[in-house]
């Protein structure tokens, strides 16, 4: 069937356009698929259509037509959508479908310097070919159309001016485990690769952006989450601020400690000079955080944590609000308020918080994080003392202060750093956790820099992935996620490049990691359970316990075999204590479900062979990298049955797994009564898990008179979050009206999995 229209080819050439040969593509793109018309995109597209059209806006034309038909009455468009959209991919890097083989691709992209020359040295092509035949290329059909864009949009090795593409998603996964595993036995490594490919290509485990995009190419830094304290002086602001250009510029979400940094008008050199205070500083943090575009891939951010007692708090605390001047708003970067039991208790007593400059206080800062008592006896002294400056506010007014700023940002994030420490991987006494990261799942030991090349300073770095929950037959399966896991985050940090030695001596001690999970909203919806009414407690409770066990061990088998990491000394591991020891008791008052594991082997075997990691698990936000599993993100509930995703790629509708059957299971965050139940769960998964959770708070002023969410609501969830041992606050969501299939969600430009979520 042709048509008087002409189409202008690849090679500029003129010629009538072939009608049949696109009613081909978009029939084989629709085999096996339920409620999607072949013959309604076929409409949409030749609307489109013009003379002289480009064969490659074609495609474009038909990929977008079949994506506009996504909707929760027919969701298998998405699969169409994304078939197409492959097939166009395919066309672009290989100017065909087929792939080539992996030993002709590998090596054209080692030529043309897109690929790391090791991997040709490292795997002959003997091996290469017989990953060849392990590779299952229609794996790729397995992709949603909003998996699709993100592989486009940030995973695929590309030109980033041109938009040249130059792979496709399987040579993507088993480059990424092939590199992984480079280094590991010759007579077992090839087992790995295949055992770790078929894990992420098949969706199991999921990989954070910076290893995604990174991995296989000549760049070498794939930690998701960089941690950076600052000290109080000018020298130590200045290696900070160069630490984050270093680290923003290879695609590291960063989190900032400034708690040190002394407030207005204190003294500098006896009095010689008057301090500008935090604020003039956290603009140069800002400055350096904006500098770069993460090689193309997502955009500068961080967060920024200080203490509530701080002398300038008030001033802090209202840094984003979009009323005020430029001078005294530092609106581009995130706040992490960092509170304790000291905070809270003269909130419920209805007493005053004192307010000071850390330099005007020796040891406070410091007790505030290693020893909880110390700091109370500390703070009590300092407060009685008169010849300290101190501003004295009532706690209400403080707090209500920080919660309605959170309300209004969404972005003035909690950190309550006794349990940051009390319940720990580390020892606080020699190791304390000061801060935490961009998206608030990371708790790890820092140390100031005095200068760039600082050797006593330690800039602690996260690597990152995820579980799958979803993809889970049975709890079983975990041991083997986690073996695969584990070892493969393990190896990066030795593959990876260290651009500091404060960088590279903390991650030689600690050799930290984060796994985390995706899809717990299916999870819950297939087992037919609710995250508002307690029905998931138990089941949240028997599956994080098998994840924590089964990452410990994990990192014990591997410390047997390559030892334990150099300072395993410095965690409460190597005391003896587990995450099972040290949890808020509270805890037993919502879940009483036992522990089914034998975490008294593990302890033992612990203490005898040590962890190769010091930590091994935090759940992220996995915002990008779920949509590539076509997952529901990390924890939280999916606000529609389609979710709208705003990126820079445009906007994506991303379909719930297994709508067809689950449509009245799911729970969906706006009809959740309140934040009790979501806290309840995430405090029980915070039992299990050594670092912290990313956890948000939502809220819907419609609920409530004048459509106005009460202060005591918001202060009552904080409490509640605290009194059940949860870490970290992230995002405060806010139900803007808007209708549920247009409920458009932000996509965040830092963090693990790349996107974070608003």
């Amino acid at each position: 069937m042709q048509s008087h229209l002409t189409v202008t080819k690849r090679s500029n050439k003129r010629e009538s356009i072939d009608l049949e040969k696109i009613h081909r593509v978009i029939t084989w793109a629709a085999e096996g698929l339920k409620n999607v018309s072949v013959s309604e995109v076929e409409l949409r597209s030749h609307i489109q259509f013009f003379d002289g059209i480009k064969t490659e806006t074609i495609h474009e034309t038909i990929i977008r037509a079949a994506a506009d038909l996504i909707s929760e009455q027919t969701p298998d468009y998405q699969y169409m959508a994304a078939r197409l959209a492959i097939f166009h991919l395919r066309k672009k890097a290989y100017g065909q479908f087929e792939p080539p083989s992996l030993y002709d691709h590998v090596t054209h992209m080692v030529e043309t310097g897109r690929y790391d020359p090791h991997i040709l040295a490292d795997y002959s092509k003997e091996e290469l070919d017989e990953l060849d035949q392990h590779i299952d290329h229609w794996r790729d059909l397995n992709f949603s159309y909003a998996a699709v864009k993100q592989l486009e949009g940030k995973y695929l090795v590309q030109n980033r001016v041109t938009g040249e593409i130059y792979e496709s998603a399987q040579f993507l996964y088993v480059l990424v485990a092939a590199c992984l595993f480079a280094k590991e036995d010759k007579a077992h490594r090839l087992d790995y690769v295949k055992r770790f490919y078929d894990a992420v290509s098949n969706f199991k485990i999921s990989l954070p952006t910076p290893i995604m995009s990174g991995i296989r190419t000549p760049t070498r830094q794939f930690s998701s989450c960089v941690l950076i304290e600052c000290d109080d002086s000018l020298d130590s602001i200045n290696a900070t601020a160069s630490s984050i250009v270093k680290y923003v510029s290879q695609r590291a979400g960063i989190g900032i400690n400034a708690g040190r940094i002394r407030a207005l008008g204190s003294h500098i050199r006896d009095g010689e000079a008057f301090h500008t205070g935090c604020i003039p500083f956290y603009k140069y943090f800002q400055t350096a955080v904006k500098s770069c575009s993460q090689g193309g891939v997502r955009g500068g951010a961080a967060t920024l944590f200080y203490p509530l007692w701080h002398l300038e708090s008030e001033a802090l605390l209202v840094l984003k609000n979009n009323r005020g001047v430029e001078e005294n708003r530092v609106r581009h970067l995130d706040y992490g308020v960092q509170l304790n039991k000291t905070m809270y208790q003269r909130l419920i007593q209805g007493g005053h918080i004192t307010l000071f400059s850390p330099s005007d206080t020796p040891g406070l800062y410091d007790a505030f994080f290693e020893d909880q008592d110390e700091f109370e006896r500390l703070y009590t002294l300092y407060e009685q003392d008169e010849s300290i400056r101190k501003k004295t506010i009532k706690a209400a007014d403080l707090f209500s202060l920080m919660m309605q700023e959170r309300a209004s940002t969404g972005r003035i994030y909690i950190q309550n750093v006794d349990h940051c420490n009390t319940h720990s991987a580390f020892n606080c006494k020699v190791a304390p956790v000061r801060q935490s990261n961009l998206c608030m799942e990371i708790t790890l030991p820092t140390k100031p820099l005095n200068h760039i090349n600082d050797p006593e300073g330690e800039i602690s770095l996260c690597t990152l992935s995820a579980i799958n929950l979803g993809a889970l037959d049975s709890l079983e399966e975990m041991n083997d996620l986690a073996d695969l896991a584990v070892r493969a985050l393990d190896n990066l940090l030795d593959y990876q490049d260290y651009p500091m030695a404060a960088a590279k001596n903390g991650t030689d001690a600690r050799r930290s990691l984060g796994v985390g999970v995706i899809n717990l909203a299916y999870y819950i919806a297939k087992n037919g359970m609710k995250y508002s009414d307690g029905s998931a407690n138990a089941l949240v409770h028997r599956t994080f316990e098998a994840l924590q066990y089964t990452l410990l061990r994990a990192s014990n088998k591997l410390a047997q075999e390559k030892g334990a990491c150099a300072g395993f000394h410095e965690t409460n591991y190597a005391e003896g204590l587990l995450p099972v020891d040290t949890y808020k008791k509270d805890i037993d008052t919502i879940c009483d479900e036992p522990l089914h594991l034998d975490w008294d082997q593990l302890r033992q075997d612990i203490l005898k062979y040590g962890l190769r990691n010091s930590t091994l698990s935090s759940l992220m936000p996995s915002e990008t990298s779920s949509q590539m599993s076509n997952a529901t993100n990390g924890i939280e509930p999916p606000r529609g049955l389609v979710s709208v995703k705003a990126s820079k790629d445009g906007i994506l509708k991303q379909v719930v797994p297994d709508i067809e059957n689950l449509k009245h299971k799911y729970e969906k965050l706006w009809d959740m009564p309140n934040n009790t139940g979501y806290l309840q769960l995430v405090g029980i998964m915070q039992k299990f898990v050594d670092q912290a959770i990313s956890t948000n708070t939502s809220y819907d002023p419609q609920q409530f008179s004048d459509a106005k969410v009460p202060m005591q609501v918001l202060l009552k969830d904080l409490l509640m979050a605290y009194k059940l041992g949860v870490k970290t606050l992230y995002y405060h969501n806010t139900r803007d009206g808007a209708s549920e299939a247009h409920d458009v969600e932000q996509e965040d430009d830092g963090c693990a999995g790349g996107a974070c979520k608003i």
